[in-house]
């Protein structure tokens, strides 16, 4: 057996391998949900940690600060929405049977006038059908621990993920140097510097939009926050943080919090004065964003362009899942980076030159 043919074969042996592990991969991913929430969080967490251990604090010691700190701060966030929230919940049990007849009211006429489309809800039906079911705000507390009750099984393993996160965390933040290094010895010699080139390339593309990313989310969820507590809207803190976390998911986060606050103006029945606070709010917040936080925290030069993020969410997302969402952006880094080779490689390639192939005399 000649070299050249050992050689492809141990190359088609080493790919059926890897298709192999992502068959795996794709089989297990709805059990990986809790890895790769892990694996995000210790990647995002992981220069805190490098930095505490920089000023000589042992890394078991800073990782488990970093996580502690984690915990605490989305245990407040928690402790502070999730009362506000159910408070709008409950307001807008009672409140929607007023809205649906102020709908009725104001949108049917117009668009019967303008479309010749009738359109009517039945007011008293929603009336009497949350009367029946939800007479009450404490109702809906009952209601809740009857539908945890009956899904024990899945709030089981709700619980087994949401307490095997940090301590997947933890290992991963404590190894992550080792990680590292064990990448490199398993890259081929020959590749090695050039795959590690892409790799901390993928590295800077992902960190500077993840990063970035979450500097505009927090400092937007602050801006809605205060924004529409000025403008007199209830529930400002809810529904601006709600708006700024949402702001991850282009186009989508900005609609669904601007959609909520209105909701939210409408349920108040204070007249258009909210609904105009509302709109200059979240019109300034679009130029803002647009204008001032995402060309200086993210940069347009690291190259994601927002149609590409909500593609490679909904793809990875129709592929893998929750964990194909997870990793969307991780993927859709390194699939940036692996198209700037290619395009490199087809630039200083001898069929776009048009030079004559490598044999030939001429």
């Amino acid at each position: 057996m000649n070299p050249s043919r050992a050689d492809r074969l141990q190359t088609a042996a080493w790919a059926g391998v890897a298709l192999a592990l992502g068959g795996l991969f794709y089989v297990l991913s709805p059990i990986l949900a809790p890895f790769a929430i892990a694996a995000v969080f210790a990647y995002i967490c992981d220069p805190a940690v490098n930095g505490m251990v920089a000023r000589r604090i042992p890394r078991p010691v800073a990782v488990l600060l970093v996580i502690l700190g984690a915990g605490l701060l989305l245990l407040l966030l928690s402790l502070i929405l999730v009362p506000m929230v159910y408070r709008e919940a409950v307001a807008l049990l009672r409140r929607l049977p007023d809205l649906v007849e102020l709908l009725n009211a104001r949108l049917a006429p117009l668009l019967l006038t303008h479309f010749d489309v009738e359109f009517q809800l039945d007011a008293a039906f929603i009336r009497s059908w949350i009367a029946e079911h939800w007479s009450s705000a404490q109702d809906l507390i009952p209601v809740v621990l009857n539908h945890l009750r009956q899904g024990g099984t899945a709030l089981l393993g709700v619980a087994a993920s949401i307490f095997l996160v940090p301590v997947v965390m933890f290992y991963l933040l404590q190894d992550w140097p080792h990680i590292l290094g064990g990448l490199q010895t398993v890259i081929p010699r020959p590749m090695l510097e050039r795959t590690m080139r892409i790799i901390n390339d993928i590295d800077r593309v992902l960190s500077e939009f993840l990063r970035g990313q979450l500097s505009v989310m927090l400092l937007l969820a602050v801006y809605y926050s205060v924004g529409l507590w000025i403008a007199g809207l209830k529930f400002a803190l809810p529904v601006g943080v709600i708006t700024g976390l949402l702001v991850f998911i282009p186009y989508v986060g900005f609609g669904g919090g601007l959609l909520l606050a209105i909701l939210t103006a409408l349920l108040q029945a204070e007249g258009w004065s909210p609904l105009i606070g509302v709109a200059i709010v979240f019109g300034l917040g679009q130029l803002i964003e647009s204008f001032l936080l995402t060309p200086y925290l993210v940069g347009e030069r690291i190259g994601l362009h927002p149609l590409a993020v909500i593609f490679a969410l909904m793809a990875f997302g129709q592929l893998f899942g929750f964990v194909g969402i997870l990793v969307a952006l991780p993927a859709s880094a390194a699939i940036l980076v692996g198209l700037r080779e290619v395009r490199t490689a087809w630039l200083t390639s001898r069929v776009y030159l048009g030079a004559p192939p490598a044999d030939d005399p001429q």
